[in-house]
């Protein structure tokens, strides 16, 4: 009856109910509106409200701005310039974590859309629950603009058919050059055991940021010291056997015993703020406290240990739940990864939030150059030719002539280790070619997952028996104590005296 009387009311709305039967023939395809859910990262996207001097004109004339938000430009586009036959209207949503994702559609929440990172890609993938893109997308803005690093990568792990990039990068080490004794000491994950830096260095308090830096320890010596191809670094470096997983927690609990702190988010105050001295962190991240440092006066670099280092993706997926077979939902939402995917676009919500686009093409490199290339007339000394064609492709020359004061060579190999934003934002083959991808944990979650709870929480096999048994001991006397005391409230309560009363009543 309910389905029937909505039926009712849509059909009234367009002015269709006859006399003697409902027909939709005279509702226009056209004012047909499909909300389009699309959840992604906390400030992950341009919200516009830029001011005048942001303003952004490259050296080709074109000019970069951002007024709205995207996904409202994205909506204003789609329902006035487009000619999809049906209007769009963007219901944008965040989240903080993979996990919480997870958790939200597992309770229900319905989105199309979502930007996951590569692991829990791998997890829905598996789970059967991400809708393929058609053919028509790929044709399309992102086809034309990916990176062709990324779609090799994509291709690789078999996810071009189901994800679109969105940003990219690899995790290090944020440090103060003026505080460290060495700079060997930062080339390394060992700097989370150093107890020169004892209380002065923070660590991802998340499981997997934090299992791969112990596994770049336990590691260390075989990762320095011996030419690993592709496949057996990978392998190495997301070893999830038993005995490997007893290494790790090993390891993270003498981290624990070092480290400032566990952060998730902290980290960036306390570098900017010089509470610690070096900081675990996400590239993007490590660009975003780079630039605060900056505006403080304070100059902070970025590490990448030569051991390894992780290489993330964040990317689109669409949702079977959310699209449900629903055609004109999936173009929507493949009009929307399409239009972030816009060299322009793409260039604001690198600007917005710091984080490095899979997007190139020559106003990405164009706005790269704006923002890191050398003046005109910088000494020639001082410059650093930069090469990222490997990221905006090998048929053109892109090479930006960069201030060589922001890196650090390494003087026996000239391969550059350590740098600031440019570094960060683009890393050089070098660290590309040690950077892996950590995949989903699958049938080892669980057992990963107590050892993460034994690192951050109690973990009774540490405690001695002596304390096991004081502990014990003074659980039994409260238990004693308690129950003495439930006796003695049931006896007072059978004995009360009653008002009016002056003797005892049984």
């Amino acid at each position: 009856m309910k389905k029937f009387k909505k039926i009712l009311s849509v059909a009234a709305a367009c002015g269709l109910v006859g006399a003697s039967a409902l027909t939709f023939a005279g509702c226009s395809e056209q004012d047909e509106v499909i909300t389009l859910r699309v959840c992604s990262w906390e400030e992950y996207i341009d919200l516009g409200s830029w001011k005048d001097d942001e303003r952004i004109t490259l050296d080709n004339g074109e000019e970069i701005f951002g007024e709205n938000a995207i996904y409202d430009e994205f909506a204003e586009w789609f329902n006035g310039e487009s000619d999809f036959g049906f209007k769009v209207k963007v219901e944008y949503s965040t989240f903080g974590t993979n996990e919480d994702l997870y958790n939200r559609l597992s309770l229900g929440d319905v989105y199309d859309l979502v930007c996951p990172s590569d692991y829990m890609i791998m997890k829905l993938l598996a789970e059967d629950k991400i809708q393929e893109y058609s053919d028509d997308f790929k044709n399309g803005e992102y086809a034309t603009n990916v990176s062709p690093y990324i779609k090799g990568i994509f291709t690789e792990y078999g996810w071009e058919k189901y994800a679109a990039c969105y940003m990219w990068g690899t995790t290090g080490i944020v440090y103060n050059p003026d505080k460290i004794k060495d700079d060997a000491d930062v080339s390394t994950w060992n700097i989370l055991l150093n107890e020169d830096y004892k209380r002065q260095v923070t660590i991802k308090d998340n499981v997997r940021d934090a299992y791969f830096a112990a596994l770049g320890i336990i590691n260390s010596e075989q990762l320095t010291t011996q030419q690993l191809d592709s496949e057996h670094l990978t392998d190495l470096m997301n070893a999830t056997d038993s005995e490997t997983i007893a290494k790790a927690e090993d390891v993270l609990k003498r981290i624990k015993d070092n480290v400032y702190s566990f952060e998730t988010d902290s980290g960036k105050a306390d570098m900017v703020t010089g509470k610690v001295i070096a900081n675990y962190q996400w590239s993007g991240d490590a660009i975003t406290i780079l630039d605060g440092a900056d505006a403080d006066g304070t100059e902070l670099w970025y590490s990448v240990p030569d051991e390894c280092a992780n290489l993330w993706f964040d990317g689109w997926v669409m949702l079977k739940s959310g699209i449900d077979g629903n055609e004109k939902r999936q173009t929507a939402a493949e009009a929307f990864v399409n239009y972030l995917s816009r060299p322009k676009n793409a260039v604001r919500n690198m600007y917005y939030i710091g984080y490095t686009s899979a997007i190139a093409g020559d106003t990405v490199f164009e706005y790269l150059d704006w923002t890191y290339g050398a003046e005109d007339d910088a000494d020639e000394n001082k410059v650093l030719p930069y090469d990222v064609s490997y990221f905006f492709g090998e048929d053109g020359e892109y090479i930006i002539d960069a201030n060589s004061d922001d890196f650090a060579i390494d003087k026996a190999t000239g391969e550059i280790n350590r740098g600031r934003q440019l570094f960060a934002q683009y890393p050089p083959e070098n660290v590309k070619s040690r950077s892996v991808v950590m995949r989903d944990f699958e049938d080892k979650l669980a057992e990963i997952n107590q050892m993460w709870i034994n690192v951050r929480c109690l973990d009774v096999t540490d405690i001695s028996p002596v304390t096991i048994g004081v502990i014990c001991g003074a659980a039994g006397l409260i238990t004693i104590a308690s129950l003495l005391y439930a006796f003695r409230y049931k006896l007072f309560i059978k004995y009360k005296p009653k008002k009016g009363f002056s003797k005892v009543e049984e």
